[in-house]
This record gives structure tokens, sequence and C-alpha cells, in this order.
């Protein structure tokens, strides 16, 4: 569970989280125009997105889908009946003059995400995801002091996802964004790419006192990076402390995250939900999901990640953080099955996965679909471990040699590059002897108590035999002659 809050300079942090995830859907909420990324301005703006006179707008029942599917994978409420509203602002990419979203009634209602910080479990409470439509999107850059507008994006299908104020710490709400990030590309229902804007966050922060009631809160809109939505909680905490330390209080606004700067600014006060004059749209009926509609989504859905990661505890023995990290994605999950009904030893999998795939993985900025190590080679390398024919450094050399594409077969590599450990019991054992005989000196230090003298008794014969004996066996042989 959460941890207590790290306070900072005095001052606990309240945190909660707005994320649009667009729907992974082929057309747009409210109209059969495309979503595809990418097109030239203005060619996928269809009469119902412009607002034209006459125009009606019709449910996307795949929007609907996805929605169903998200609510039953965090455990929310997924309302029978739920109400679509007109929210009123002026943009001027907002082709109707409001935007429709739900309010009072959204279609899902509660939840929660579960995810790790280290080892350390940690439970978000959700108070609501509910449908809306995107607006279009203004472009500043090109225009030599003119705005640009294009409306490709207006009609898009989002499903915004409003945490409670649970989180505590910017990593908090970073390891959530993750978290959640990873949940809606598990359940198909949204893409997840943050550079396209399919995938983002607006975080409401807000610092007190140990005790005291909530301070006032300013948003941070529009953030597409887990690395700056952190960066951004930690410079809007240090600026709002600094701000009342001086005597002055906070006011609610909106404010956008600058990454070259690293600094937040103000964009406008924020509006409270009576600025925005919601009222139920009077062109969408009431949106009804009858029971049956729920459970044949439910039976669709796949097998969820927790429940998943409980099944590899049961089945495979995996601690609880091993498991969910196991868990982080379905490719990740395929891969780590693969390899441990192959090889037996899901714990070493389960390491050699968080250990060295996953720093070659960062390093090639590339995800385990394009791993040049398969999982069934991985599973042979750890065969090899486990019956000592190569050691723990030298099956790091055989899986570079894997990664890099100088071998392809694990035996190969092992006797192509004199990696096979010693296996004669005889020679090691002479092999011991002579160090003994030729290190007097820390046979001595040893018997007299000093235990870094049997370290350098260690490495002695472990040179002497070029790294080739098995390390446990020289501890052991070692012993049991200095004994």
């Amino acid at each position: 569970m959460s941890s207590s809050p790290t306070l900072i300079r005095g001052y606990e942090v309240v945190i909660g989280l707005e994320t649009h995830a667009q729907l992974s859907t082929r057309s747009k909420i409210f109209s059969g125009s495309s979503t595809q990324f990418g097109a030239a301005p203005n060619t996928q703006a269809s009469p119902v997105d412009l607002a034209l006179p006459g125009t009606l707008p019709v449910m996307n029942r795949g929007a609907v889908e996805r929605a169903i599917r998200f609510g039953l994978a965090v455990g929310a409420t997924v309302a029978p009946l739920s109400i679509f509203a007109r929210k009123n602002y002026f943009y001027p990419d907002l082709p109707k003059g409001y935007q429709i979203s739900q309010y009072e009634t959204p279609v899902v209602q509660g939840g929660r995400v579960e995810f790790f910080i280290g080892e350390r479990q940690h439970v978000v409470n959700l108070t609501r995801a509910h449908l809306e439509e995107d607006a279009g999107k203004s472009l500043h850059e090109d225009y030599h002091g003119l705005t640009g507008i294009d409306l490709n994006r207006a009609g898009t299908p989002l499903l915004e996802i409003v945490t409670e104020p649970d989180m505590r710490s910017s990593a908090e709400a970073a390891a959530y964004a993750r978290a959640l990030h990873a949940l809606v590309m598990w359940l198909d229902i949204c893409d997840g790419n943050m550079q396209e804007g399919s995938f983002r966050c607006d975080a409401n922060v807000s610092v007190r006192r140990p005790g005291a009631p909530f301070g006032t809160r300013r948003e941070i809109k529009n953030l597409n990076s887990f690395k700056f939505l952190q960066q951004a909680i930690d410079y809007e905490v240090q600026w709002q402390i600094d701000l009342i330390e001086d005597g002055g209080r906070v006011q609610q606004a909106t404010v956008l995250f600058d990454p070259d700067t690293g600094e937040t600014r103000a964009m406008r006060t924020k509006e409270d939900a009576h600025d925005y004059r919601y009222f139920p749209d009077p062109d969408l009926p009431p949106l009804v999901i009858a029971p049956q509609w729920v459970e044949r989504v439910r039976a669709e859905m796949p097998e969820l990640p927790r429940l998943m990661a409980d099944r590899f505890q049961r089945d495979y023995g995996l601690p609880a953080y091993d498991a969910a990290m196991m868990t982080q994605s379905k490719a990740t999950a395929a891969y780590f099955e693969t390899a441990a009904k192959a090889c037996g030893q899901a714990k070493l999998v389960a390491n050699w996965l968080m250990g060295e795939l996953s720093r070659r993985l960062n390093a090639d900025d590339a995800t385990i679909e394009f791993s040049p190590v398969s999982a069934t080679q991985l599973a042979a390398l750890i065969g090899r471990i486990v019956d000592g024919t190569v050691s723990n450094n030298g099956a790091r050399q055989v899986f570079d040699a894997l990664w890099t594409g100088a071998g392809r077969e694990v035996d190969a590599v092992i006797e192509a590059q004199g990696l096979k450990q010693m296996s004669d019991s005889g020679e090691l054992e002479r092999i011991v002897d002579e160090v003994l005989a030729a290190n007097a000196k820390s046979v001595e230090e040893y018997r007299a108590g000093k235990d870094k003298a049997f370290n350098a008794l260690v490495g002695q014969a472990m040179k002497a035999t070029k790294g080739k004996a098995n390390p446990t066996q020289v501890n052991e042989l070692l012993k049991k002659k200095l004994g």
C-alpha cells in the first residue's frame, strides 16, 4: 500500500491526475470521419465535426465498448445509464463553441489502479472515467504571428480518467501514469502514443501543512511524457511553497510546463464547473448499457495484468514484485512465460528480464518485441547456467554475442569462445593445491581470521583457471583444504 508521505520543506504534496486516453476506434466519437494520425490539415473533418447547421451526432458503439472494458479492468461500476452534456467555452479550434462530454453521470464510476514503486505497492483510487470528444489543434509555429487551425482532431474519442487526490509525490504520480499507460495499451483501447497526443496528463497540484485542509490547486495541462510530468510537478511544488513562505496565497489557475526552461507559467485563471454552464446535450439521448452488453465485453477481455500476476505468483512461485514487473505489457508476459516453461527456472528468467535484458533494451531505446535475443535463446542460456556449463560471467558474454549477432546458438557460442566451465574435479583440485602453495601468506592470514584473505585465494584460483572454474566449486574446495 502507499507509504507515509515525505514532506518537502515541511509541506505535504497533494496530487490528482486527469488523463486523456484517445480511444483506438477507426472513426470519431459522433461521426464517421477517420481518426488516422498525420493527414493533411482539415481533410478529416466532416460536417458533424464542424458543427454545420442541420447535423446531428451519432454515438460510436466502439468507443462505448472501450469505456466498458476499462471500467471492468479497474473494478469500477459501469453505469447502466449515463448522460452526455455540453461543456460550453470558446476556443478557436472548438467549432461548436462547446465540447460534448459527460458531467454529472459518467459512464465509469470509481475503480482503482495498483502499481509498484520499488518493491512497495501503491493504490490510487479513481473518481470516474467519462467519454468525450477532443477539440481541434491550434498551430502557432509556421504562421508568423498568426494561428492556423487544424480540425482533423475535432471529435476524436477520448476517455478522460480522473483520480482522487491520492498521490503524495511526483514519483508516485509518474508511476501511476506509467501503470495507467500500460493498462490502456494492454486492453487495446488506446495506442499509448504520447508523441501523437494519444495519452496526455493534466496534473492538479497543491501543498499543505500536515493535517491541514487541502490547499488551492493549480492544474498543469497537457503533459505528454512521464519525465515532463515529474519535472513539472517538482517545479510547481517548489513554486507554491516559495509563494506561501513569502506570505502570498496560491490562486487557482491553469498553467503550462515549458520543458526548455523547466518552469510552469500561468495560462489562465482556472475555471470551475459552473463556468462551463454544463447542461444535457439535447441531440444525444442517454447512453443505456444493458447488463448483457457488459457481460459480453467481460467475456471477450484478455487476462488482466493483476490476475496474470497472481497466476505467475501461484504457478511459477514469483515474488509479488517480480510478477508485477513480468506483466508490464503483454509482450513482456509472453516472453517471460515462454522462457520459464522452456527452462523451468522462472525466478532466473525474471531476474534476467529485469536485469540484463532490460538494461540492453533501455540502452537501445527498444521494446521487448524487438529483442535480438529470443525467449527460447534466453531459456537455453539459463539452462546452461543451471547445469554448470557456464558461469554467470560467461553467460553475460554469451548473451552479448547473441545480442550483437555474433552467434545464434547458445552452445555454439560457448564452444567458440571457450566459455565452458571446468568440469574435471581432479584438475581443479590440482590447481587449488598449487594456488595454496604459492600463496602461503594469504593462507596464514585466513587462518588468523582475516576473511579478505579467502577472497584473494578465490581470485587467484579463478585467475589460474582463466575464469573457467565454477566459483561455487572453488569456494567449497578451498574451504575443505583450509579446514
